[in-house]
């Protein structure tokens, strides 16, 4: 056991649905958690595995981490992960079951954790790394180098909630990245920064595990899972599908799942969110043609269409439709939209589609999952993620009778010159 960083044996996590938590006193708080265990014990024996009006988020989970592994954490929306991660980081209890942490551990789970609006940038890197156990000549120590890493040092003496969500995150991570764990946890948050932060965040995971510490990472790009994790779990409905082992194998399987998830009419999915004022039923990709089509040609033109329905038979105004586009191997591409093209929808009728045209397809070969919402007056109505998957073919973009040379990601429309 002495090799193991991380046991969990036979984790679960419950929630009721539509059970909201009362505001309480530092003194109910610090009650509560003494009774804690004798409540765990209490729920244990009177716990009502058939309740309607709850859900378990985890059901049975049990792995073991050893130390100085890079675990990737996946699997689809709801399958688990952050609800693991926040039983690891002690944010939430289990329902039962236990998970065992040896060694000091640092999280990163949501932007700005530990963080008080009010308070500017260098006040926060105190209380965040104080309430991540680090001592206040540790803070003062590497204080330089947190401010460095987050890039930060001009908003250094700003409130925080002055901050955009990237510099959020930029400042959490270094702060959480600096407390020199033995273990790292690290949830999806880093898809809020940009490219060149997210690349340096990776470096930052890839040489605490090169120093033989342990990290579990969260996350839908596949692409950093690959190049970052030595070994990859999937949960799937709360429940361990893949136990910790090879790569590959579990992005693979991951892959099949999003696949399958996509082929259940859109109408008939349960794994939604929105106010459901409007619905979507159903998606559909045509080409120049106007034929439908099961995959589609770069460079060629195209038309996605979300049909939808109204619930309460009414002309509902404006409407914002959006389609997120992500490759399978993980990382996000694009995001069409209507509002970001100004084209609004002051009102659309009570039943029909929503129609999106593309001239020519920037996107190199390849398959695509496409994520769909529909809001009114900036409410989100229906979002559908991991929606549909498109295929792309190779075609001539550039028309010049060949295909490009790609390796994942979009084409540009280029004009070159040089000056003699």
């Amino acid at each position: 056991m002495s090799d193991i960083a991380i046991h969990v044996e036979h984790l679960g996590k419950r929630y009721h649905i539509g059970q909201r938590a009362a505001y309480k006193t530092l003194q109910e708080s610090i009650i509560n958690a003494a009774s804690a265990p004798f409540r765990w014990l209490r729920q244990g024996f009177g716990s009502n595995n058939g309740d309607s009006q709850s859900f378990w988020a985890l059901k049975d989970v049990s792995f073991d981490v050893e130390s100085g592994d890079v675990l990737g954490i996946i699997g689809r929306n709801g399958s688990g992960k952050s609800t693991l991660l926040k039983i690891l980081s002690r944010i939430t209890v289990p329902t039962e079951g236990r998970a065992e942490i040896h060694g000091r551990a640092g999280s990163l789970l949501e932007v700005g954790t530990g963080f008080h609006s009010e308070l500017t940038g260098r006040e926060n890197i105190y209380l965040s790394g104080s309430i991540l156990g680090m001592r206040k000549r540790e803070i003062e120590d590497k204080f330089d180098e947190i401010v460095r890493f987050s890039e930060i040092d001009k908003f250094l003496d700003t409130p925080v909630k002055h901050y955009s969500s990237g510099m959020h995150v930029r400042l959490a991570f270094a702060v959480a990245a600096h407390l020199d764990p033995e273990i790292l946890l690290v949830d999806e948050v880093l898809a809020v920064g940009d490219a060149a932060f997210q690349k340096k965040c990776l470096g930052k995971m890839r040489h605490v595990a090169n120093e033989g510490r342990t990290v579990l990472f969260v996350s839908h790009n596949m692409a950093a899972v690959s190049a970052l994790c030595s070994k990859v779990v999937l949960l799937k409905e709360g429940q361990v599908d893949f136990p910790p082992g090879c790569v590959d194998e579990a992005i693979q399987k991951y892959l099949i799942q999003v696949n399958d998830i996509t082929k259940i009419n859109l109408s008939e999915r349960k794994d939604r969110q929105g106010a459901g004022r409007i619905r979507i039923t159903d998606f559909g990709v045509l080409d120049k043609d106007g034929c439908s089509r099961d995959f589609l040609i770069s460079g060629q033109p195209a038309e996605f269409r979300i049909y939808y329905r109204c619930v309460n038979n009414e002309h509902p105004n404006n409407i914002v439709a959006a389609i997120s586009i992500t490759s399978h191997a993980g990382p996000f591409i694009t995001m069409l939209s209507n509002q970001v093209a100004s084209e609004p929808f002051e009102f659309i009728e009570q039943q029909g589609y929503i129609s999106c045209m593309i001239q020519k397809l920037p996107l190199a070969p390849g398959g695509y999952t496409l994520n769909f919402s529909l809001n009114q007056n900036e409410i989100i109505q229906d979002w559908i993620q991991e929606a549909a998957v498109i295929n792309v073919e190779g075609g001539d973009f550039y028309g010049t009778g060949k295909i490009p040379p790609t390796h994942g990601g979009v084409f540009f429309e280029q004009k070159w010159s040089a000056n003699n």
